[in-house]
């Protein structure tokens, strides 16, 4: 039931507070402390056009009655919790200690379908194209939230800003469609964009298997009605991932009695959907991305293992759909959401040599909302505000790509070399056996949960392995750096009629090197295979991930497919290595290497092949990148 509390006499009453607390450094010790002196909570059940109500968390300054304040909002299939207006944060009432400080009115909202909200959840719902008011959509439920805060919380300025992180990262760029004229600056944050191509769900056709099987065991539960808490469907608590998805057999599996038992929703959608059907399209939300006129900062990490892809590919689309927007891109050396972390100077065995979370904070986010929300101080951030990960240094550029980059193409070479020049020989090749019962592990070593240090593993591990082709260039000059995205040109054959291809490009460190500053001490940098970027194709989508074609048995094909973008350095004296393999385990699921309906295989359509990977005059397997000086 909504409350009908007076929204407006509470904050009267309470306009003459104490808050002496505002200064407080806030730490987690402190963090309640801090919230219940200088916030008021209000717990509120909105109501959307068709009458679903959402449940919505809104912490109110203090001295809101005298001060103008505008509003901060995520909207979350993650929970608003703690519920109930007795009952406040552990951390300070913003999504950072930087912008809790600055004061805003935050709100926080459990989306359409989730925990306590009413109605029907369904996986990403983008902007209705000609809604004509009575449709329900994310944009939709955006808009109508803005319009009920504008008139039941007193005392704001009439400006709304709006972010998330991931599928809050989704909603974020959900609202820009046709948004709300209050809504004036928008920060998605890794979010998820188009779930077949290249984020969460799928990359480039092929099923993320270990994410998804976790992922979806609590968030796919299935609810009678609002809730506080979604309970696990399973109890399965494996210690080695990849023993335990090898004998999971055939993906049918998982939605057997002991798992899924066809009570998740959402997976069973992705299972019947194994193409880029209306499904996945109606999901994309880059096409919704049109008649965008709040400012928007995007924000990704290079390390991202989910959402990489999202973050590049949303600030693609409104570049190109909607010229002259205000349209910012920041990418670090993140993994998924680290540049909410308290520190991120270091990440796997690399050294950043500063705290660049908190310099993303207070340089950029802050002030973005600052200056668009509070019409303090100046947002002058350039275009593109990109990190390098091969010299540990933030660069800005006035597009991304930079417009100086250029092509360059790397071409496989005979005798596992490579260069930049074409190869001359008449014939070349090399072949290895993918076998889907000894996949080649994703990351070296035993695991419960995903390494999420695999983007920057060593792969040493994969280059002992008879089914992984490893070429290297002699080492460079000079230093070499790429600034945009790859894109792998493979001529293959197969005895098979199906095959995944990862291809993989790895910053090799010189033999006989000390570590250098940007890595961790003890590691072990003599020769160091430093995984910079890395991507698969579900090899039946080469031509169209709409409708998938079988391999011809020893015929060459040609798989041409796009890895994300990365700005890294190649140092003088490193090498540049690429990796090719058919399997990325657990990872992405086995493909069985002939052309079935990979969902609903058995174990006897699982097979050997031969794989056969030509570089020569005629069938020149290459990367392409762009270079800047």
């Amino acid at each position: 039931m909504t409350r009908l509390v007076s929204v407006a006499a509470l904050l009267v009453a309470l306009a003459s507070a104490p808050t002496a607390l505002a200064q407080l450094q806030i730490t987690p010790a402190a963090d309640t402390a801090f919230m219940r002196a200088n916030y008021t909570k209000l717990d509120r059940q909105i109501p959307m056009r068709d009458g679903v109500k959402l449940y919505t968390v809104i912490y109110v300054p203090k001295d809101a009655a005298n001060v103008k304040y505008p509003f901060l909002m995520e909207r979350t299939p993650y929970s608003a919790a703690p519920y109930g207006e007795s009952n406040y944060r552990k951390r300070g009432p913003g999504p950072s200690e930087e912008l809790s400080r600055e004061r805003y009115i935050f709100v926080y909202q459990d989306v359409r379908g989730r925990y306590k909200s009413e109605g029907q959840f369904e996986e990403m719902t983008p902007n209705v194209p000609g809604n004509s008011g009575k449709q329900t959509d994310e944009s939709s439920d955006t808009y109508d939230t803005i319009e009920w805060l504008l008139k039941n919380v007193p005392n704001n300025n009439g400006r709304v800003g709006l972010m998330g992180i991931s599928y809050p990262g989704f909603y974020a760029t959900a609202a820009l469609p046709d948004a709300h004229p209050a809504l004036k600056a928008v920060s998605p944050q890794a979010p998820v964009t188009d779930e077949f191509i290249g984020d969460d769900a799928n990359h480039r056709g092929a099923f993320y298997l270990l994410d998804n099987f976790e992922f979806m065991n609590y968030f796919d539960a299935p609810r009678q009605g609002p809730v506080a808490e979604y309970a696990e469907m399973f109890a399965a608590k494996p210690t080695d991932l990849y023993k335990f998805f090898l004998e999971l057999g055939p993906i049918k599996n998982a939605n057997s009695a002991q798992y899924f038992n066809n009570r998740a929703k959402t997976w069973n959608e992705y299972m019947a959907h194994p193409t880029y059907d209306a499904y996945w399209k109606a999901r994309n939300i880059r096409s919704s991305l049109q008649n965008v006129k709040p400012a928007v900062l995007v924000v990704g990490g290079w390390f991202d293992a989910e959402d990489l892809f999202g973050a590049l590919k949303t600030y693609q689309a409104l570049e190109k759909q909607n010229p002259g927007t205000d349209n910012r891109l920041v990418m670090g050396p993140w993994t998924h959401g680290a540049w909410a972390r308290a520190d991120w100077s270091k990440f796997g065995p690399l050294n950043f040599g500063q705290n660049t979370a908190k310099y993303y904070r207070e340089k950029l986010e802050t002030q973005f909302f600052n200056h668009y929300l509070k019409e303090k101080g100046s947002f002058g951030a350039a275009e593109a505000t990109v990190f390098n990960t091969g010299i540990n240094e933030w660069q800005t550029y006035d597009t991304w790509p930079p417009k100086a980059a250029q092509p360059r193409t790397l071409f496989f070479q005979p005798a596992n070399q490579l260069s930049f020049s074409k190869p001359t020989v008449a014939e070349s090749s090399n072949e290895y056996v993918s076998d889907p019962a000894n996949p080649v592990p994703y990351t070296d070593g035993v695991y419960a949960h995903r390494n999420n240090e695999y983007m920057v593993e060593d792969q040493r591990f994969a280059s002992k392995r008879p089914d992984v082709l490893t070429f290297q260039t002699a080492p460079l000059t000079e230093d070499l750096t790429l600034a945009g995205p790859l894109t792998a040109d493979l001529f293959v054959t197969t005895t098979g009629t199906d095959a995944d291809f990862v291809v993989k490009l790895i910053d090799v460190l010189p033999a006989g090197a000390a570590a250098p500053a940007s890595y961790a001490k003890n590691t072990q940098a003599n020769g160091y295979q430093q995984l910079v970027r890395a991507e698969v194709i579900r090899g039946r989508f080469r031509n169209s991930f709409e409708k998938p074609e079988p391999f011809q048995p020893g015929k060459v094909a040609e798989v041409k497919y796009e890895l994300n973008d990365a700005l890294h350095t190649f140092k003088k004296g490193h090498r540049l290595m690429l990796q090719v393999q058919s399997s990325w385990f657990p990872l992405v699921d086995r493909n069985p290497q002939t052309f079935v309906n990979i969902p609903t295989a058995d174990a006897k359509d699982f097979q050997k092949a031969t794989i056969r990977l030509y570089h020569d005059a005629k069938r020149p397997s290459a990367v392409s990148m762009l270079v800047v000086k």
